[in-house]
């Protein structure tokens, strides 16, 4: 099974996510250590909370250059939630610069009349890169689990592999580009629909593993 590297940078749902990982036939590995991140066959980035908080943990266990130097190099990557919002280069819940791994800026929901904010519970994904592998053997408008009260705008349109409205506003709900993948809303949240998902990043993964 693939060994996939859970990055613990204080800020994530670890146990769930790797009960979903371990479901969908990996072999997760909690860690914060840069040489784990190197030797794992993908990476998962979890998380819950602020911007500024999460950008700064990662810095401070000298994550931020691992984690870079993974993507670069092909390995198979996969943000949830606040792991989504901290690739881009910054952010309106805080000061600190992102990681800048995606271009684009991370927004808050404009307030609107029948709206919550935060955005919480289960709502529909349109796939904008519906032959994604991310999104193989789902239904055309599956729904997921959400809850988030800001949301990611990336520069270059096409990256975004899924939108989600909420009120009169649509915005990006999951990214995709190469071997780098992340979602807005939380697949281990989201019942045998994010189980899918997570089976799809798992498998591949296992194509790119040596037997």
């Amino acid at each position: 099974m693939p060994v996939i590297a859970v990055v613990d940078y204080e800020m994530g749902n670890l146990h769930s996510v790797c009960k979903g990982l371990e479901k969908a036939g990996a072999t997760p590995k909690v860690t914060y250590c840069a040489k784990e991140l190197e030797q794992a066959d993908a990476i998962v980035l979890p998380g819950v909370g602020a911007f500024d908080p999460a950008v700064q943990h990662l810095r401070a266990r000298g994550l931020e250059q691992p984690i870079k130097d993974a993507i670069a190099s092909g390995k198979h990557f996969l943000g949830i939630c606040l792991g989504l919002q901290i690739l881009f280069e910054s952010s309106a819940e805080g000061t600190q610069p992102g990681l800048g791994i995606v271009r684009g800026k991370v927004r808050r929901f404009r307030p609107e009349a029948g709206i919550a904010i935060p955005h919480m519970g289960w709502n529909q994904l349109q796939l904008t890169q519906p032959k994604s592998t991310l999104w193989e053997h789902l239904p055309a408008q599956p729904w997921v689990y959400f809850v988030h009260s800001y949301y990611v705008e990336p520069t270059e349109p096409h990256v975004r592999a899924a939108v989600v409205t909420h009120g009169s506003q649509t915005v990006t709900a999951a990214i995709a580009h190469n071997n780098l993948m992340a979602v807005q809303f939380h697949p281990e949240k989201s019942s045998n629909i994010g189980l899918q998902i997570l089976s799809n990043f798992v498998s591949q993964v296992r194509e790119k593993v040596p037997a």
